[in-house]
């Protein structure tokens, strides 16, 4: 593992045009014809994974890549909350969608999904607010629990992959997705929970607020950025497989991929 990510972070570059392109795909047909309840959430998501491709940043310590305001904490944040939530909101319609038998219990966890996404949203803007490390652990954990629930959700459909067309690949590519990320979480959250009792954090999500706390969070994520292409201050190999598999390659490919069989 490098000890700078430099030349990586140039690289990442290349996702902006990746995400540019699946976002055109979008505009015209056959892409454009798609549900809008698909088609939205998938246009915000290419339009910010493109944004933070070309101005990529760490939450923690306020790290950026580029010294300049589009490389905001507090912008970055707000622009992914849209794209997070939107990019749920989509996991969870293909559940409701390839779910042709009706199951209560499946659409009870594709609601599910946006309910941890939100609440994941809640624990990483107090986390910005606050300076609290390990309000991330939590955050990090909800994603956790969503991933897990919708492999659960396809694997309770398995059995009607054959009957869903087209449609029924998003089976495998949620059980393989599951098991791939869940993977990755473990040493995601252990890392989380090691930068929290650096920080002399215990894991209580609790902690004392008060407006002037507040307030100094929001002024740092708007105007404090500390450039610099340490990998430890990246996340290191755990902070570059989530920026080149979020931003660039593997999620882009997914959405784009929903796009195009809910399209035809």
């Amino acid at each position: 593992m490098p000890r700078d990510f430099t030349i990586f972070l140039w690289l990442l570059k290349l996702g902006a045009l990746v995400n540019l392109y699946f976002l055109r795909q979008t505009l015209v047909p056959p892409g454009s014809m798609a549900d809008p309840h698909l088609l939205v959430p998938a246009q915000i998501f290419f339009a910010v994974s493109g944004f933070r491709c070309l101005f990529p940043n760490q939450f923690k310590g306020n790290v950026v890549f580029h010294d300049t305001p589009f490389s905001s904490i507090f912008l970055t944040r707000l622009l992914a909350t849209f794209a997070e939530v939107g990019f749920v909101y989509l996991l969870a319609q293909v559940l409701r969608l390839v779910n042709v038998g009706r199951l209560a219990w499946v659409d009870g966890l594709s609601w599910l999904l946006v309910l941890q996404v939100a609440i994941s949203q809640c624990f990483v803007w107090g986390a910005i607010l606050t300076g609290r490390l390990a309000l991330y652990f939590w955050e990090e954990l909800g994603w956790a629990i969503l991933v897990a629930a919708n492999a659960v959700a396809s694997a309770g459909l398995w059995s009607t992959r054959e009957a869903l067309g087209d449609a029924g690949i998003f089976l495998p590519i949620n059980l393989l997705f599951g098991v791939v990320y869940l993977s990755w979480q473990v040493p995601n959250l252990r890392l989380q929970v090691a930068d929290a009792r650096r920080a002399g954090e215990t894991l209580r999500p609790a902690t004392h607020l008060s407006w002037k706390r507040l307030g100094e969070g929001l002024w740092r994520s708007i105007h404090e950025r500390n450039r610099t292409t340490d990998a430890t201050a990246w996340g290191g190999f755990v902070g570059l497989t989530w920026m080149a598999g979020y931003f660039a390659a593997l999620l882009p490919m997914w959405v784009i991929q929903i796009v195009a069989v809910f399209s035809r």
